[in-house]
């Protein structure tokens, strides 16, 4: 089947005039790919699709392929590492143009011309099971590059998330109804699972309403208890931000939105908040000072005191997470937990986010834990390697006192 896709893909190359370049030459290839026999998209579809599968028997996270930067062979992510794949095909750069295409809608082909880069989600059914894929195709040197992240099929349990029980309370819309919490960790870090099984345990516990507006939708929860409703952002909703203004329409409990892009989105947030509904979201930062820090720093100066004062007032957690390397050549979480006290809020309205840290690293009794805090359990619990700890940490210096690498009045 490969070797008959490979012949489509060269006969529709041939097609392509040496004088195109750049975002014409993608779109000359864009028409040629429209032209395909329903036979012929089928062939093509099923090679790559085959190349998704192949993530599950090696435990890859990630695919990538096209690009100038590919090297014309496909690449993938297996416990943080990407490699090159030797064993599978090789593909000129209109080759890969092609394929790349062929899984696209005319829509989102003219979304790419236009704007260099599509955020898109996909599907493949295959003996009884559906595989889902969050997707990212964009433009390197004319080329169109592709990566693709496998939505895991399973919701992780929230037990495995290990939080302490205060946190669990201000997680759950049974004992917290309103309030503010912010997942935050770099690209790859593991928000969207987390938050997913945040998601799906109050959706066994409490009957009420959930509407995730999400770019694009990832895991595609079963509403049990709570009614569950999945926007994607350009397929569903226009934006983020329009997206949460609609939903205080729906009748929601809790609101998902899925990242904090931009000041309007921000702001909105902050709004929705303060209207007493209970929001989940996520932010590319690496700890939770950092993340009060950017949300302020995000708005213009003018509306940064109202911003401070109104996040300090709805504010009620900030996990940030990441996924390091493990003893076992796999990857295990480490994380840092916020939780808004007073002193906490008092901290943000008085612009003293730097005393937040201290606050953290003296309130484990109540579910705090500073990243450095738990990197350290991960070392002691011999999960980690020592290596592993400084590379991750954030505050080095904290890190190196809770070891006892240095005096502590040092």
């Amino acid at each position: 089947m490969n070797d008959e896709a490979l012949l489509i893909l060269k006969d529709i190359v041939k097609n392509v005039p040496e004088t195109a370049y750049g975002v014409e030459r993608q779109m000359l290839i864009g028409d040629l790919v429209a032209r395909q026999s329903q036979e012929e998209r089928v062939i093509v579809k099923r090679m790559f699709d085959s190349f998704l599968l192949r993530m599950f028997e090696i435990a890859a996270s990630d695919i990538d392929m096209g690009g100038y930067g590919s090297r014309e062979m496909i690449w993938y992510r297996i416990y943080g590492d990407k490699k090159a794949d030797a064993t599978l095909p090789t593909f000129h750069f209109d080759e890969m143009n092609v394929l790349v295409q062929s899984i696209l809608l005319e829509r989102q082909r003219q979304f790419l011309y236009e704007n260099r880069n599509l955020d898109f989600s996909y599907t493949i059914e295959h003996d009884g099971q559906m595989h889902r894929y969050r997707a990212d195709t964009y433009f390197d040197l004319d080329q169109i590059a592709l990566n693709m992240r496998a939505i895991n099929q399973t919701v992780r349990s929230y037990k495995n998330l290990d939080f302490h029980t205060n946190v669990t309370r201000v997680l759950s819309l049974a004992h917290t109804k309103e309030g503010l919490i912010l997942i935050t960790g770099i690209t790859g870090s593991g928000k969207s699972t987390t938050l997913d099984s945040i998601v799906d345990a109050n959706n066994h516990v409490i009957d009420a309403h959930v509407v995730i507006i999400a770019s694009p939708v990832e895991y595609v929860h079963k509403s049990d208890r709570c009614i569950i409703r999945h926007r994607e952002v350009g397929r569903d909703v226009l934006s983020f931000k329009e997206g949460a203004v609609q939903a205080l329409r729906q009748d929601p409990d809790i609101i998902v939105i899925g990242e904090l892009r931009d000041p309007d989105t921000i702001l909105t947030a902050l709004e929705i908040t303060d209207s007493g509904h209970k929001v989940f979201s996520t932010l590319h930062t690496s700890s939770a000072v950092e993340s009060i820090d950017r949300i302020i720093g995000e708005v213009p100066p003018i509306e940064q005191e109202r911003v401070r004062n109104r996040l300090a007032d709805v504010l009620q957690c900030v996990i940030s997470q990441k996924l390091v390397p493990s003893l076992d050549k796999k990857r295990v979480l480490a994380k840092e937990v916020m939780i808004a006290t007073p002193s906490v809020r008092a901290a943000i309205k008085n612009n003293n986010t730097g005393e937040i840290y201290q606050m953290m690293s003296e309130s484990g009794d109540i579910g705090m834990v500073t990243m450095e805090q738990d990197l350290k359990r991960l070392y002691l619990a011999k999960k980690i390697s020592l290596e592993t700890v400084i590379n991750f940490a954030n505050n080095k210096r904290r890190l190196q006192q809770l070891l006892n690498l240095v005096p502590k009045g040092d």
